[in-house]
C-alpha cells in the first residue's frame, strides 16, 4: 500500500468524501482514512435512516386521515421490526455504493482511527502515512451530559439500534434532533414526552416557528415539559425516571433519548502533535477557505462549527479540492443564507434571518406573514396548520429571511431559496405567477404587512426595545 499521497481525508462522511472524490477526479492520489462503515453520519445514522423514518411516520399520519376522504383504512401497530429490517438494508446499499466507488475511483482505503503524528503525518492501526495535504473530517456525535444515571437513556444512535418500539418515551431537548425523533415515535404510536429547558421547541429558529410546532405537537398528543432543568435518570420499579433540577419526577419510561446537542470528534486526533488549533469545546478553527492555522491542514464539516449541515459539508469539500488542485484560488463557500430543513410534524424550512436577528442589523423590516390549513386537510378531522412569514428589509424590501412550518414546505423551499441568495426582493416575489392551488403560492401573494408589535432603535450597534404605544 502506498504510503505518501497528494492528499489524506480523514473521515469517510459527507465531507471527506467529497473533497477525496475531487481531488481524485482531478487525478490526485488520495486515501480516506474511516473507522466505520463508509457515509459518515449522515448515510449511517442521521438524515437517511431519520428520513426513512420519517416517511413511515407520515405515512402513518395519512392512514389516519384516510377515512375523512372516504378510502377505507385502519391503522394497526407498527411493525418496528420489518421497518427497521428495511431501512437497514437501504443503508447498506449505500454503503456498498460508496466501498465499490471509492475503489473503483482509485482512492485508497484506509480502515481505523487516524492520529497525527506530525504536520503531514499521520498513524492509523500501527501503520503511518503522509500527505501534502490532511483534511480533517471527522463529524461529531451526539452528547451526553455528565449528570447521575445519564448512562440510562440513549442517543439519537441509540434510537437508530432499537429493535423494538419503545412505548412510553422521554426526548431530552427540543432542538431539531429532539423534535424529528418525538415526530416519528408518536406518529408510529409511541407515548412521547418532549423535556426541555428552553421555553418554546426550535428556539434558534423564528419565534414563529417554535410556537406553530409545539402547537401542532400537542394536537398530536406530544407532552411538552418546557423549562425543565434535568438533574438525572433514574431506574424505577416504573421504568426510568427523569428526575428536575426542582424536584419533580416523570416517571415510567421505556426509553430516554438524550437530544442535547452535538460534539465534534476531534479529541482522539492528537492534533497537538501538528500543532493545530483547537477550542476547549472540540471545534477546530478555520478561514473561510477551510485553513487551519497550520500550512496544509484543512478542517471541514461539523467540527468547524459553522452550519452542521452535510449539503455545507459537500460543498466546501469540493470547493477545497477545487482550489488546491484546479487552480480555483477564491473557491469557498459562502455560509450566509444557507437553507435548512426540520423533518418534524410538520415540517419545517427556513433560509436567511429570523425576524429578531433582522430587526438586531437592520433600522427598517417589513414582516409579511400568514397561517391557515391547506388542502390537504380540508376533509381531514384534525386540519393542521401551515404558518408562513417573510422577512424584508429597506426601501427596496429585499427578502432577508424565509421561514416556513407545515405540510411539503421542505420540498417547497429549495427554489425560494435560490431567490433570496440572488437578492429578490418582494416585488420580484410579487411579479411571480402564482401556482394554484398549492400552498408555495401564499409565498408570492401576501400583500399586507404585520403591524410593528416593537419599536426598535439601534444605539451604537446595539439594539434598545421598547414596547410599542
Amino acid at each position: 500500500m502506498k504510503r505518501h499521497f497528494d492528499l489524506i481525508a480523514i473521515g469517510g462522511g459527507s465531507g471527506g468524501l467529497a473533497v477525496a472524490e475531487k481531488a481524485a477526479q482531478f487525478g490526485k492520489s488520495v486515501a480516506v482514512v474511516e473507522p466505520n462503515e463508509m457515509g459518515g453520519t449522515c448515510v449511517n445514522n442521521g438524515c437517511v435512516p431519520k428520513k426513512v423514518m420519517w416517511y413511515a411516520a407520515h405515512l402513518a399520519h395519512a392512514v389516519d386521515d384516510a377515512n375523512d376522504f372516504g378510502i377505507p383504512a385502519r391503522r394497526g401497530a407498527t411493525d418496528w421490526a420489518k421497518l427497521v429490517a428495511g431501512r437497514e438494508r437501504y443503508i447498506a446499499n449505500i454503503n456498498r455504493y460508496w466501498d465499490g466507488y471509492v475503489e473503483d475511483t482509485g482512492m485508497t482505503r484506509i480502515d481505523g482511527k487516524a492520529r497525527f503524528v506530525s504536520v503531514n503525518r499521520i498513524a492509523v492501526a500501527g501503520e503511518e502515512y503522509s500527505a501534502d495535504h490532511i483534511v480533517i473530517a471527522t463529524g461529531g456525535r451526539p452528547v451526553v451530559p455528565a449528570l447521575p444515571g445519564s448512562e440510562l437513556g440513549i442517543t439519537s444512535d441509540g434510537f437508530f439500534e432499537l429493535t423494538e418500539q419503545p412505548k412510553r418515551v422521554a426526548v431530552i431537548g427540543a432542538g431539531y434532533i429532539g423534535v424529528e425523533l418525538a415526530g416519528v415515535l408518536r406518529a408510529l404510536g409511541s407515548q412521547v414526552t418532549v423535556v426541555a429547558l428552553e421555553e418554546r421547541v426550535l428556539e434558534l429558529f423564528d419565534p414563529m416557528i417554535g410556537h406553530v410546532l409545539m402547537q401542532e405537537m400537542g394536537k398530536q398528543g406530544i407532552e411538552l415539559r418546557m423549562d425543565f432543568r434535568v438533574a438525572g435518570l433514574a431506574r424505577t420499579d416504573r421504568g426510568i425516571a427523569v428526575d428536575a433540577a426542582d424536584g419533580e419526577r416523570l416517571d415510567g419510561f421505556d426509553q430516554v433519548i438524550w437530544a442535547v446537542g452535538r460534539a465534534p470528534n476531534t479529541a482522539e486526533l492528537n492534533l497537538a502533535a501538528a500543532g493545530v488549533d483547537v477550542r476547549s469545546n472540540g471545534i477546530v478553527p478555520t478561514d473561510v477557505y477551510q485553513n487551519t492555522n497550520v500550512k496544509g491542514i484543512y478542517a471541514i464539516g461539523d467540527i468547524t462549527g459553522r452550519a452542521p449541515l452535510t449539503p455545507v459539508a459537500i460543498a466546501a469539500g469540493r470547493r477545497l479540492a477545487e482550489r488546491l488542485f484546479a487552480g480555483a484560488v477564491d473557491r469557498h463557500v459562502d455560509y450566509e443564507n444557507i437553507p435548512s430543513v426540520v423533518f418534524s410534524h410538520p415540517p419545517v424550512g427556513t433560509v436567511g434571518l429570523t425576524e429578531p436577528k433582522a430587526r438586531e442589523k437592520y433600522s427598517r423590516v417589513t414582516v409579511y406573514k400568514t397561517e391557515f390549513t391547506p388542502m390537504r386537510h380540508a376533509l381531514s378531522g384534525q386540519g393542521v396548520t401551515t404558518a408562513m412569514k417573510l422577512v424584508c428589509t429597506g426601501e427596496d424590501q429585499r427578502v432577508v429571511g424565509i421561514h416556513l412550518v407545515g405540510d411539503n414546505v421542505d420540498e417547497m423551499l429549495q427554489g425560494f431559496a435560490v431567490a433570496v441568495k440572488m437578492g429578490a426582493t418582494k416585488a420580484d416575489l410579487d411579479n411571480t405567477i402564482a401556482i394554484h392551488p398549492i400552498s408555495a403560492e401564499e409565498l408570492v401573494t401576501l400583500k399586507v404587512p404585520e403591524p410593528e408589535p416593537l419599536e426598535h432603535h439601534v444605539i451604537d450597534g446595539g439594539v434598545e426595545w421598547k414596547e410599542a404605544v
